[in-house]
Parts: structure tokens; sequence; C-alpha cells
């Protein structure tokens, strides 16, 4: 991770290096394993098999690196891993482990690479060939882009597959039996004798052993786990209320921070006065921060109201004041000189287009959201001569270690971070802000541990919120059929803000805003998606399934009013124009569950959408009624490919989580600016669904891709299109803004 600034997303294949960044990798530094990072903390007795595998007298511990925000990845990794290491997941301990590059997120250079060489051909392989390098050399180690099960598929299995085998040699040194004689179960190498021996028994034996490599892994029909419904390894925790999250941690002897930053984002500090904030009871100092100062205090409470005594003089955002000069700036990025990418342009749209007189046309738009996860953000900092340790709950823990070490001024080895659990992300966690800040006030303090909490109102205003974005269309229907259709969408780049505030210069197109978009699997004879990349504005970050949020909105709202202007029924229009046999049956199976047969009638309606995104083809009907009340959302059925369902349990809560997340910010959320500062606060102006607005949600997991893939992102695009086509089929009412709420009443 000290080397991520020599790289960047660009990268290329020559001969047999890959290069990225201008910095040449040989065939042998690409295949060179990572270290096992857990190899250099081991205590007397334990034994790290592999960086997944760690045992000592007491249990087993599996290492799950992929951060848990509540979607269940703990739980999921260790399955996987236990698979194969035929241990029970009540036998086990879960431990997030060290920041380590041996924790590489494979699965992160799909979609880049899908975007650099579109297609399952020679290029692509190539593309995921060098994005995958590029991956591995930088260490990579995130949670993101519903990445958790494609990258651990077959990796963590094969981590359970060795360390099994290292066991069954280790009980072998023991006792003199031959591994071919030996089988395994619930934790213990089972002998001929019908005798047993614990892996606990076997630590320090296995210790010594070199696991093997290239184990075959089981079929299918030998899977005890995978596939079937699992009980969680913190459902006890959460479900008593036990559960340890990043904002409940304490450790010895630490103080509590608050900070006051710019209200209007970004802004600068041109001054303070901490006089009477310094008198308060409780106040320890007052230090000035990058954007701000921290107040540090005995307790959060005491923190929180000194930093209300401080008076200060603030400098204006570095973006516009006013939110119409932020829709403005959109409005004028369509461009050629704004263009940032055209991956999709079939047939010959512009002669399309010459050919008619009759063109149809709309324009979308998407505010900025905030994240706002249940759980405010936090940190606990401690630095002292000999190093810095961390405490928070994070989605990107290499940089927390390198961004710790930058401010302490020490190596980045020096720095230990504990990835605590996390009470709702969504994408915030990819930020680390809080853990710089609390840094720059523990560097002050050498040696005492500092808490740093974020108000709900200050988190929720100093959000990186989902990107602003526009998108217009235009269309040809001839003879009832769709003959063109040309998208383009423009918004600021997620990916220059979101890097740049870890330091790193991203050149290149920005895939984020014409994911969702350009390659949904619609065989339109003339069909062309571009995307522009509008001027930096408020300051924006990766938000549940990043540009594909508000692009599964754009794309299908203009692909159902061409539906309309054919006079086509929006279910045979969408399996008539599909050209992918995954998203063809999970269309059919939505139609199937819901029933499609036509126009409902009588004030109820509904509507379809399937969106590609990360891989996953997602398919969703809604059915609304327009009562006197409101529209009601009555119920939602979603079928998503998936290639394997891990477990049905979870997976069926991820999907109906990510369909009730979509639908209260499509009817309900956003974030405004005035005068540079954000309007909504809090909860009560940022509603999301109600209970009683919830609607009836069915489930149903196809496995026919592929690809194994992930479901925490994907539900989320299709559900807006979905609802705003069900209202215009109850109400005639066309919806082509978010939040809904601004014209239409929900129930």
């Amino acid at each position: 991770m000290g080397r991520l600034k020599t790289f960047t997303r660009r990268a290329f294949l020559v001969g047999s290096v890959a290069v990225a960044g201008g910095v040449a990798f040989g065939v042998y530094t690409v295949r060179k394993p990572h270290a096992n990072p857990l190899l250099d903390t081991l205590d007397e007795g334990e034994a790290a098999l592999t960086p997944y595998v760690l045992i000592d007298s007491t249990g087993v511990t599996l290492i799950t690196p992929r951060a848990d925000k509540g979607q269940g990845a703990y739980s999921v990794q260790a399955a996987l891993i236990a698979e194969e290491l035929d241990i029970d997941l009540d036998q086990i301990r879960v431990d997030p482990g060290p920041p380590s590059a041996a924790y590489w997120n494979q699965a992160l250079a799909d979609e880049a690479a899908a975007f650099m060489a579109p297609g399952d051909g020679i290029a692509n392989q190539a593309a995921y060939g060098v994005m995958s390098s590029v991956m591995k050399v930088m260490g990579m180690q995130l949670t993101g882009g519903s990445t958790t099960v494609p990258d651990g598929f077959v990796k963590l299995r094969q981590a359970g597959a060795s360390a099994r085998e290292a066991l069954k040699l280790a009980a072998s040194r023991k006792t003199g039996v031959a591994v071919d004689q030996m089988t395994t179960a619930s934790g213990a190498v089972g002998l001929p004798d019908g005798t047993s021996i614990p892996y606990t028994d076997l630590a320090t034996i296995a210790a010594d052993i070199e696991p093997p490599q290239d184990v075959p892994l089981r079929e299918p029909s030998e899977w005890r786990l995978i596939g079937k419904p699992m009980q969680r390894v913190d459902i006890v925790a959460k479900s008593t209320g036990t559960q340890t999250y990043g904002i409940d941690h304490k450790v010895e002897g630490m103080v509590h921070a608050a900070i006051v930053l710019n209200p209007a984002q970004s802004g600068p500090l041109n001054g303070f006065d901490a006089t009477e904030a310094l008198k308060m009871r409780g106040v320890l100092d007052v230090v000035e921060i990058t954007g701000g100062v921290g107040v540090i205090a005995d307790n959060t409470w005491r923190a929180f109201q000194a930093a209300q005594a401080i008076e200060f003089d603030w400098g204006p955002a570095s973006f516009p004041a006013a939110m119409e000069d932020h829709w403005q700036a959109l409005s004028d990025s369509f461009d050629d000189d704004a263009l940032d990418s055209r991956k999709r342009d079939d047939g010959n749209v512009d002669v399309s287009f010459a050919e008619t007189g009759d063109i149809i046309s709309a324009e979308y738009r998407a505010p900025y959201l905030a994240h706002a996860p249940l759980e405010p953000i936090s940190a606990i900092v401690r630095i002292d001569d000999n190093g810095a340790e961390v405490w928070t709950g994070t989605q990107i823990p290499r940089f927390v270690q390198n961004n710790v070490a930058r401010i302490a001024g020490i190596d980045p080895e020096q720095v230990r971070v504990h990835v605590l659990y996390m009470g709702g992300s969504f994408g915030h966690r990819l930020e680390d802000e809080v853990v710089k800040q609390a840094a720059e006030i523990a560097v002050r303090r050498k040696g005492t541990p500092v808490k740093l909490t974020y108000s709900r109102e200050q988190d929720m205003t100093h959000d990186f919120a989902r990107q602003i974005a526009m998108a217009r269309m235009r269309g040809v229907v001839r003879d009832g059929r769709i003959e063109a259709y040309d998208l383009g969408i423009a918004m600021p780049s997620v990916i220059v803000s979101q890097m740049g505030r870890q330091g790193l210069s991203v050149p290149g197109p920005d895939s984020q805003i014409v994911a969702g978009a350009w390659d949904q699997p619609f065989a339109i004879p003339n069909h062309r998606v571009t995307g522009y990349r509008a001027p930096e504005l408020a300051p924006i970050s990766s938000w549940r399934s990043v540009g594909a949020s508000s692009n599964g909105f754009f794309y299908n709202a203009g692909l159902d009013e061409l539906v309309h202007a054919a006079g086509a029924d929006p279910m045979e229009e969408r399996l008539r124009l599909c050209n992918s046999d995954e998203a063809r049956k999970a269309l059919e199976a939505v139609a199937e569950m819901s029933g499609w047969d036509g126009v409902l009638g009588n004030g109820r309606g509904r509507g379809v959408a399937l969106t590609q995104s990360f891989g996953v083809h997602c398919a969703q009907v809604i059915e609304v009624a327009d009562t006197d009340y409101g529209i009601k959302i009555e119920k939602v059925f979603v079928a998503a490919e998936v290639g394997r369902v891990i477990d049905p349990v979870n997976f069926d809560n991820l999907v109906k989580g990510g369909v009730v997340f979509a639908l209260g910010h499509a009817m309900n959320c956003e974030i405004t600016y005035t005068d540079g500062i954000a309007d909504q606060d809090n909860f009560h102006v940022f509603e999301g669904m109600r209970m009683h607005q919830c609607p009836e949600i069915q489930v149903r997991g196809l496995e026919n891709g592929r690809r194994v893939l992930g479901i925490g992102e994907p539900p989320v695009p299709p559900a807006a299109p979905a609802l705003a086509a069900a209202i215009f089929a109850a109400t005639g009412t066309r919806l082509r803004e978010m939040p809904f709420s601004k014209f239409v009443d929900f129930a």
C-alpha cells in the first residue's frame, strides 16, 4: 500500500508484463504470493496455516478480511472457509485480521476490465489480467462493489482446503497413520480406529508444516453449508443487544473528542475563538485540525457542548452556493468538450433521427443523497513514539493504515488497525476522514487514546454524498417498435472526488458515469449511451450501487417511455429486445412471480425494470394502488441472477433490504445546499420508507450464470424505475425526477 500512488486505473498488457501508471511488473512480481501476515504476530502454540486460518489450543479463528457492515460478510466468508475446513460455524471465531496485501480484492478487477474491453473475448481477458495484476501488486484490500462473495468463493474455499490437509499431515506426524486413511469432520481429524483428534490439539505440530497447495475443491453435491440456510455468526449478539459496534468501543485511558468543521463543506477556517469552550467543565484542550478544530474532553457530551461554544470565522464552500447552479453545471455538461466515454454506439443513431421528425425526448434528474447509516462514524486513535493503533469501522483498512502513518510520521507497518463491526455503511465507510481527524488530535496527546465521535447532524451534513446526476433521452419509435435510443448522462466523477481525498490522481474515463446504462442487455438497432463529465461540485463518494443507483433509473425510465410510445407491453417488449439469456430468465421469473398479464386497471398499476450492475441481472416488478391517501406500494417481485446463492436466508434479507433502501430514497430523500450548507441534517428531513409503507416483497435467486456474484448492491438500481413505471400505469403521471414525493403523495 505504500506504493499505491505509483498506480492508476489505466493499465495495459505489454507482452508478459503488466504495466500500470508507467511502472512495469514482470510475471514473477505478479505471481509472487503475498506473505502470510499472521506469521508476524504468532504467539507460542498458535498456527497460521494460511492467511485465513489461525489455530491455537483454545479454538479456531477464521480471518474474514471483507468488512461487515450489517450485510453478513463475516458469516459468508467464514462459511466458505469452513466448507472445506470441515468445521462447524458454531465452533469458530471470526476476526477481520490485520491490514495486508495478502487480502487483496481480486473481484474488483472485473468491472474495470469490462469497461476497458466489453464482452468475453480475448481483449476482455487481457484487460482482466492487467487489472487483476494491478490490484494484486497494489494489495488493494477494500470492501465494496458487491465483491465479497465473488472474490472469496474460490479463494476462501482453497484456504480452508489447504488448512485441512495441513492438519491431516500434522495428525499423521502425531500418530503415524497415513493421511489417506484419515477423515475430517466438525473440527477434528478422524482416525481409522474411530478416535478423533481436535484441530486445537494439532496446532503446535501444524505450525511447522507448509500447507499443501492446489488441493482439489469438493463438488457441490458434497457441500454441507453452501446453498443451505445458515445462522449468522453475529445473530445472537445482535438479537440480544450485546454486539459491540465502533461507536460502543472503549479503550482504557481514552479521552473523548468532537470536531467542528465548516458548515459549508470544504470551506476554509479563517479563525476561531475557543476562550469560552476552554472554561467549560471537563474540557481538556481545543486544537486546530485540517478544516476545523477538535475539542478534547473527558466525555463525548461535554466535547459536543464545548464545540458549540466556539466562535468561528468560516470561508465559503468551494462549490456553488445554490442548488440551481449545481443543476446548471450538469445541464452545461452535455457538450463534446465534456465527453467522458461512449462505450455503446450501436447502429447509427444520428441517421435514424434524421429520417424521422417524430423524436421522443425527456430529461431526468437524480439528487445528492446522504449515506445516513444508523451508526454515526467514529474512531479511536492512539499514537506514541513506537507506533500507532486504530479502532474503527472501515472498508479501507490499508488506506487507514497509510494515512495514520503519514500524520504520525511513522512507517505504515507501525500502525495497527482493528476493524470493528459497523452499524451500516452503504459506502459511507469507504471514506476515512474521521480517522485522519482523530489522528491529528491524537498526535498532540502522545500515548493517550483519543475517541472522536460525530453527532448525527455532523455525520449527515459533512457526508460525501451520492453524486448528483442528469440524463437526457431521445428516441425513435417506428412501426410499433423502438428504432433508436440515445441516452446521455452527466455527473461529476465519483472516482476523482473519492480518490482525490486519498491523494491519488485517476486519469481516464470514469466508468461510474455510465455504469448501469452502457451495458444493458437490450438489442435496440440504433443505441447510444454517452457519459459526460460534469465539473466537480459538492464532494461525492460511492453510495450503494454508485453510478448505477441513478443510471438504473435513467435508462429504464427512458426505455419505458419509448415502449409506451410504441404501444407495446413493457414486459413483452423487454423480452423481445433482450439479448442475454441470463437477463431473459430474470425477466421471465418476475413475470411469472407477479402473474404479469397486462394492465391492472381500477387505479392500480405495475411497472417493470431490469438493470445489470456488478455483473448481476436484477429484474423487478412493482405493483401500486392510487388511494385517497396517496400511492400505496403493494407488492414487489425480485429475481436476480447471481450464479450461486451461498446462504438463501441472508440472500433474501439483502435483496429485501436493498429494495426498501432504494424505494425509501426514491420516494423521499435528497440533499440540497443553501449557501453551500446542506439543508438536511437528520432523519426527520431525510426520511426513508416507514414501516406501514413497506410492501410485500418476494425474492428469487437464480443460479444460471457462469460467474458467482454478489447481491448487496444490484437490488437498488431497478427499484426506482419500476416504481415510477407503476405510478405512471396507475395515474398517468410520468415521474422524471427523484424524490418522487415532490410530485405525488405516498400513503
